[in-house]
């Protein structure tokens, strides 16, 4: 069928894209954990946040992940946040950089999220040796 290939070309371009954002060790913890209860949510990310969203021209991927990190801390999702601080590292996003947006976001999340927000940040920064 015709919308078939469609989403498979989007899944297939959405999956690249991934890669190149969240890295290799990320892909294949993902596809480890892929079973029939999450599949269809997973295959959704793909065409929709990577073949898509992650694709769009006005910013690059460096501001999207800025971009991504201030939703998350504002939202305050921290195991969503601990894997694109690795996507942020990967876009060229400084540690300085990821500082400063978090010590930003006190006047506009408020301190618990904030410093949640910095608490993974330096734990993932000391794992890739930014710290």
């Amino acid at each position: 069928m015709e919308e078939d290939k469609a989403h498979d070309a989007l899944r297939e371009s959405g999956r690249r894209v991934m890669r190149e954002v969240l890295g290799d060790a990320y892909i294949d913890k993902r596809d480890a954990g892929t079973n029939p209860f999450n599949a269809a949510v997973r295959r959704l990310s793909e065409e929709f946040a990577y073949a898509t969203l992650w694709t769009r021209p006005v910013f690059d991927r460096r501001q999207r992940s800025l971009v991504t990190l201030a939703m998350l801390c504002a939202l305050n999702r921290p195991h969503e946040l601990r894997i694109h601080l690795v996507a942020a590292l990967n876009n060229g996003c400084t540690a300085e950089e990821i500082s400063e947006l978090f010590t930003h976001a006190v006047a506009y999340c408020g301190f618990p999220a904030a410093i949640d927000a910095l608490r993974v940040a330096e734990e993932v920064l000391r794992e890739h040796g930014k710290l």
